[in-house]
This record gives structure tokens, C-alpha cells and sequence, in this order.
């Protein structure tokens, strides 16, 4: 992702609705699954911090990232525990923590792959991962293009993904549902007129009444996903366990 990207996001995540409601569908998921706030978990391409801002209150937080413009940002924000380095190759033994998170994360590394691995051996047996990756390859615009996004996915090319990765998937199912049809139809007409447009990430200011309206949304969809999800949308979210 490109440096100024990284500003942007910090600048938005406390307030926009699509990372507030991200991360409130994240808290949902993995905190009923942890035993108290002393669980370690390791944030996976933590950006700018806003995710491990909520995963405090759920346990003790490491945060990984490629980008030292990422980790100097989550500083700014008051965490300390913070490692360089690359999902593919991190610098913990096996079996370190209790829970991993990597949200929009597996679809910017070359080779997923091996970075679902070492995710996989990160975790300790019983060890919980809640994971989200884009939507469709149809859906392929020039956000993507921006954020050097290398794939999209469909859910079952994701359970496939988490399953060779020795994982245990409990559920692989879309959320963002309710916004998919205007979405498909913005992306049809981007690649069919816009197709020399600069490429430019989607995430931008939004009016309060959209944003505050917006959260709400998927706040709601929010139950209908962790009790089985959705049959479309514009992300894929995941919840897998290291088998004990």
C-alpha cells in the first residue's frame, strides 16, 4: 500500500464507518471465544492501530506489520508492542498465542499461502483466527489497484485457503451484504468508462448522517453474520481454530 494510503487511513479509522464496523463484527466474534484479558493476540498487518485500540480490551495485543509507517503510527497511539516483519516469516515460536486477527490483510501478499501457514503454526492448539479478505475478483476496480491489492476472493476459495493452511473452519461467509447490488453496479461502470482513471482507494470522508446511518447497517448484519452470514457481499469473513 502506498505511504500517503497509510495517513489517510489513520486520519479515518477512529470515525469511518467501514472500520468501525469491521471492528465492532471483530469484538463480536473473538471475545466470547477468549478466557479473560490475559489471552495474547497478534494483530497481522495491524496498519495503523485501530484494530489493536479494540483488542485491548480483550487481551493482551502484539501487532505485526511490514510497513515502518504503519508501526511509527500505532506508536503515536500509544502501543509499544509492535513487531517489523513480514507475515510470511514472523519472529515468534510456535504455538505463541491464542488468537491471531488479519483483517483485509492475505490479499496483498504475493503468496497467501504461506502466510495462512505461518499464521497457522503462530497459533497455539484450540487457537482462534478471524480473518476478512475482498470480495469477488469481479469486483476488481482500481481500489484495488491503489491499496496493490494481488487477488479477491470467493468464500470458498478463502475456506480452501484456511483449510491447506492446516486450519479448522468454523464459518467462511460475506458480510457488507446490504451495499453489494450499488457496489457491483459503481464497479461496472468504473471498468467500463473509467478504465484510465487513476487508480484511488475508496475510503474517503463521508457526511455524518451517511456514516453514523452506515454503521448502524452493518452493525445489524453484524448478528446475521456470526449466526451463518450471507449468500453475497462485498467481504469475506472467516473464523477458523488450530485443531487441538
Amino acid at each position: 500500500m502506498d505511504l500517503p494510503y497509510y495517513r489517510q487511513m489513520f486520519a479515518l479509522e477512529d470515525s469511518h464507518w467501514w472500520f468501525v464496523a469491521r471492528r465492532n463484527l471483530l469484538l463480536r466474534a473473538l471475545a466470547p471465544r477468549l478466557k479473560g484479558r490475559s489471552a495474547k493476540i497478534l494483530d497481522v498487518g495491524c496498519g495503523t492501530g485501530g484494530t489493536l485500540d479494540r483488542l485491548r480490551e480483550v487481551g493482551e495485543v502484539t501487532g505485526l506489520d511490514l510497513e515502518p509507517l504503519a508501526l511509527e503510527l500505532c506508536r503515536e497511539r500509544g502501543h509499544t508492542n509492535l513487531i517489523l516483519a513480514s507475515a510470511c516469516e514472523m519472529p515468534f515460536p510456535e504455538g505463541s498465542f491464542a488468537a491471531a486477527v488479519a483483517l483485509d490483510v492475505l490479499e496483498h501478499i504475493p503468496d497467501h499461502e504461506a502466510a495462512a501457514k505461518e499464521i497457522a503454526r503462530v497459533l497455539k492448539p484450540g487457537g482462534v483466527l478471524v480473518a476478512t479478505v475482498p470480495a469477488y475478483q469481479s469486483l476488481w476496480s482500481r481500489h484495488d489497484i491503489a491499496l496493490h491489492h494481488q487477488r479477491r476472493y470467493r468464500a470458498e476459495e478463502f475456506r480452501a485457503l484456511l483449510e491447506g493452511a492446516g486450519l479448522e473452519v468454523e464459518s467462511c461467509t460475506y458480510t457488507v451484504s446490504a451495499l453489494f447490488p450499488a457496489v457491483w453496479l459503481v464497479r461496472r461502470y468504473q471498468n467500463a468508462f473509467q478504465k484510465n482513471a487513476v487508480p484511488t482507494a475508496d475510503a474517503k470522508p463521508t457526511k455524518p448522517w451517511l456514516n453514523a446511518l452506515l454503521k448502524r447497517l452493518l452493525d445489524a448484519e453484524s448478528g446475521y453474520v456470526l449466526r451463518g452470514g450471507f449468500p453475497f457481499g462485498l467481504t469475506v469473513f472467516a473464523i477458523a481454530t488450530h485443531p487441538e
